[in-house]
């Protein structure tokens, strides 16, 4: 087919109403749109199928993942530009329904479906996970950790580098001199900081990962750290961790459901970057449990991601790539939602701190960690599952940037009836 990209572009900016930001290469080598700007490259005509097939988010994600869609030059100046088109057009984007009422439109859409080839729908990349209702019951949230977490420690070992955090780092004042170790260090002595952790505590760390704020916590702090994690892979590696510290007489490490602990109290609790994979439905059941873990005065850092409220919640709905392929069953809820259910649970929120910027810095410190070393990357898991990383981390920095999505540090206590928190009257005072 001669020139497949001007055709495709003259389509695809009927479809939606504006000129195209980006540039189309298509896979007879023909190319169209601006020659600066980064380049969607339809390596067969499979990836427009796909697109077809499932208009929208999951249809490019989908042929993004199999490799039948790719972006040459700046992966982040690309996403900006999709999302401009696909996901943020807002109230005065036109929509496909409004677009196929133009009979030019309609006749665009046929010459489409023409250059698709055979209308059979791709099936899905392997990577992807069969949707299902949002349960969270103890075996589909044992599942949904499985796909995220058990891809290799030795693929996160790559990404996240030597301190094998897999949350938001915390950056000084000029955080392009930081290094992402001293950034996640620092991470953990504020939450550490925030705990007021003292030696002898009992400090329950909640989706512990691969143990680093387990093992920070009691060689810093002299506290005794029980962490919990669904993920097999996860556990082995942390425990190791922990034996190779000597730490082994302070920190267990647990493959175990937080609902199932029940060898409280404690004096503090961490829950970072773990929240998101509760659920809405679940999510007073886990405020609850975790307040009835700590003894009075005992205190909560509930580290979370959250999205902006929408003016009709009941529309909300999950994103359809992350659903997918990075974190099945996994919501996010507005901070005051969040703040709301810890109070409702008894605890006393006593500081709200959001991060944002330091997630963005974070995630594209992963990103240019897997860029670095991408074969070796793919080599460790497949070449789906690193470009799935690879788009879901440049995307994430770049709502985080954009205030899409935020990430904050709640603390609560469990006051007791005396009315006596037990924090100081300068609640900043962690902050060096």
């Amino acid at each position: 087919m001669a020139d497949a990209a001007s055709r495709l572009r003259s389509i695809a900016e009927q479809v939606l109403g504006v000129p195209l930001p980006v540039r189309l290469r298509a896979w007879d080598g023909s190319q169209a749109g601006p020659p600066d700007a980064p380049a969607l490259v339809l390596r067969n005509r499979r990836a427009l199928r796909r697109m077809l097939f499932k208009p929208g988010e999951l249809g490019l994600a989908r042929a993004w993942v199999a490799g039948d869609l790719d972006i040459e030059g700046d992966l982040y100046t690309a996403l900006e530009s999709v999302a401009g088109l696909v996901w943020e057009r807002g109230e005065d984007g036109r929509t496909l329904g409004q677009a196929l009422r133009d009979p030019g439109v309609r006749a665009a859409v046929r010459e489409l479906l023409r250059l698709a080839g055979p209308p059979l729908p791709p099936a899905p990349p392997r990577e992807e996970v069969r949707r299902r209702r949002h349960l969270h019951t103890r075996r589909s949230d044992r599942q949904a950790i499985s796909h995220h977490y058990d891809v290799g420690n030795d693929f996160y070992e790559l990404v996240l580098g030597p301190s094998m955090v897999y949350s938001c780092a915390y950056w000084g004042a000029d955080g392009d001199a930081d290094t992402l170790e001293s950034a996640q260090r620092d991470k953990l002595g504020l939450v550490c900081a925030k705990l007021a952790l003292t030696p002898g505590q009992r400090l329950l760390d909640v989706g512990c990962g691969w143990g680093s704020m387990a093992i920070h916590a009691a060689r810093e702090h002299g506290v005794s750290v029980v962490g919990v994690t669904l993920s097999q892979e996860q556990a082995a590696y942390a425990r190791k961790r922990v034996a190779d510290e000597g730490l082994t007489d302070r920190v267990e490490i647990r493959v175990q459901d937080y609902r199932d602990v029940r060898d409280g109290p404690y004096d503090a609790i961490s829950s970072i970057g773990m929240a998101e994979h509760v659920g809405a439905e679940r999510y007073l059941e886990y405020a609850q449990d975790l307040h009835g873990l700590l003894k009075p005065g005992g205190r909560l850092l509930n580290h979370q991601i959250a999205r902006r409220p929408q003016r009709d919640e009941s529309a909300y709905s999950v994103d359809e790539f992350i659903d997918a392929y990075v974190f099945p069953d996994g919501e996010l809820a507005p901070i005051g939602t969040t703040v709301t259910q810890l109070e409702r649970a008894g605890f006393e929120v006593r500081d709200v701190e959001s991060i944002r910027e330091h997630y963005a810095l974070t995630l594209r410190s992963w990103v240019a960690n897997l860029e670095a070393e991408w074969r070796r990357g793919v080599q460790l898991t497949s070449p789906g599952r690193a470009r799935v990383w690879r788009l879901y981390m440049a995307a994430s920095a770049l709502a985080f940037e954009r205030n899409r999505i935020g990430v904050n540090q709640v603390l609560a206590v469990r006051t007791p009836e005396s009315g006596a928190s037990g924090l100081p009257l300068r609640t900043r005072t962690w902050h060096r």
